[in-house]
C-alpha cells in the first residue's frame, strides 16, 4: 500500500522567503482498514503488549450522557452488518437496505448495554515503530523504538483522555494474546477500525495565526499572490491567506510531527507542566484525512480509486474515529523526557 501526496500548487517560499525557515517535516500517516499484527504499525490494530505488564485502565471521571452505551463487539457487528448491506446494494441498486435478521440485530444493539461500574480498560489507538516512521523520536535520551498509543472509551471533562508508551520492541518477547476489552463504549467514534498504514514525509509550515504580524499583512496581500502566477487559485482572491492555510501550509489527516493544527481556538502555549519546556507535535488523531476544504491533500492513487467508506460515515473517515464531532486530537510532549506528561488539544 502506498499513497501519494499531489505536489502543492506552487512554492509558497518563493513568495515569501521567510518561511522558508520555518519548514518542518512532518509524516502522514494515511491509514487504510486492514488486518495488522502485533508486529505492524497500526491504527486501531493489536498491540506488542509484554504479557507481565498490567493493562491500562481509566477510573474517571466518567461524564454521563444520554446515549446508550454499547460493547465493542456489538459495534462490530454493527458495522459488518452495514458493510454487508452496502455490498448487496453495490451488486443490486434495488436489494432490500436490510435483511430482517439485520434490523433485529440493530434493535438490540440499539437498546445499550449497562452503564459498567469500576475502572474501564482503555482500547488500542495507534502503535508506531521507529523502523516504520523515522521522524518519530522517543523524547529525552530514550533508546525506546516503538509508541504504543491508548484511550479510554469514555467522555471526560476534557475528552478524550489518552495514555502513551514509549518501549523497546525487542524486550517484548511474550506478547500479551488477549488483552481486556472495555465491557461497553460511551462513543462510537472512540472505537477505531483496525487499520495498516503508508507513512509518507511531507513539508509544512506553520498555521496563519503563528507567524508574524507582518508575515500575516504579506500573505493577505492579493496582489504578492498574483505573481505567482497560474498555481494560485483566483477563488481566494477575498482571503489569500486561506488558500495559505487549505493548500500549503500543513496537512491534514493523521500524521506524525509537523505544525500543530489550529481553528477551534487561537493558538496557545503548550508548556509541559513538569519542567516548562516547550511540548513538540507528536500524534495527530484525525477524523477525517481530509474535507472540502482539504481535499486537494486526497493522495493521487485514491482520486482514480477510492478506496470504500461504511455507509454514514463522514468523506475519508477511514478510521471511523469520531472526536468531538469531527475535530482532530493533537498529541504533544515534552522533549526532555518520555516519563513527563503529554499535553492533548483538540482543534
Amino acid at each position: 500500500m502506498s499513497f501519494t501526496t499531489p505536489p502543492r500548487p506552487l512554492d509558497v517560499t518563493a513568495i515569501f522567503p521567510q518561511l522558508a525557515p520555518l519548514a518542518r517535516p512532518a509524516t502522514r500517516l494515511h491509514p487504510r482498514p486492514g488486518s495488522p499484527s502485533p508486529h505492524d504499525s497500526s491504527v486501531g490494530g493489536p498491540l506488542l503488549w509484554p504479557a507481565d505488564q498490567p493493562w491500562p485502565h481509566c477510573d474517571g471521571p466518567h461524564v454521563p450522557s444520554r446515549r446508550p452505551v454499547v460493547s465493542p463487539d456489538d459495534l462490530r457487528l454493527l458495522r459488518r452488518n452495514r458493510a454487508a448491506v452496502a455490498d448487496r446494494r453495490r451488486s443490486d441498486p434495488h436489494a432490500p437496505a436490510a435483511t430482517p435478521e439485520e434490523l433485529a440485530t440493530e434493535k438490540q444493539i440499539k437498546a445499550g448495554r449497562p452503564w459498567p461500574e469500576g475502572p474501564i480498560a482503555m482500547l488500542p489507538v495507534a502503535q508506531l515503530y521507529v523502523r516504520d516512521i523515522p521522524l518519530l523520536r522517543p523524547p529525552g535520551q530514550s533508546g525506546a523504538d516503538l509508541l504504543q498509543v491508548l484511550w479510554c472509551p469514555f467522555n471526560h471533562p476534557a475528552d478524550p483522555r489518552a495514555a502513551l508508551f514509549w518501549r523497546s520492541a525487542a524486550s517484548v518477547t511474550d506478547v500479551l494474546d488477549a488483552p481486556p476489552e472495555p465491557p461497553a463504549i460511551q462513543s462510537r467514534g472512540y472505537l477505531p477500525e483496525p487499520c495498516l498504514l503508508a507513512p509518507e514525509q511531507v513539508t509544512e509550515y506553520p498555521h496563519f495565526m503563528e507567524l508574524s504580524t507582518e508575515l500575516q499583512r504579506q500573505l493577505r496581500d492579493w496582489s504578492r499572490w498574483q505573481a505567482a502566477g497560474p498555481g494560485v487559485d483566483g477563488s481566494y482572491e477575498a482571503a489569500p491567506e486561506t488558500f495559505y492555510r487549505n493548500k500549503l501550509s500543513h496537512a491534514p489527516g493523521w500524521k506524525v510531527g509537523g505544525w500543530t493544527r489550529w481553528g477551534l481556538t487561537d493558538p496557545v502555549p503548550r508548556i509541559c507542566p513538569e519542567c516548562g519546556t516547550e511540548a513538540d507535535p507528536l500524534l495527530t488523531i484525525a477524523t477525517t484525512e481530509w474535507n472540502a476544504g482539504s481535499d486537494s491533500w486526497a493522495p493521487e492513487e485514491e482520486q482514480t480509486d477510492p478506496t470504500p467508506l461504511l455507509p454514514g460515515t463522514p468523506p475519508a473517515n477511514f478510521t471511523m474515529i469520531d472526536i468531538a464531532r469531527g475535530y482532530d486530537l493533537q498529541l504533544h510532549i515534552c522533549p526532555v523526557s518520555p516519563d513527563h506528561p503529554h499535553i492533548e488539544l483538540i482543534q
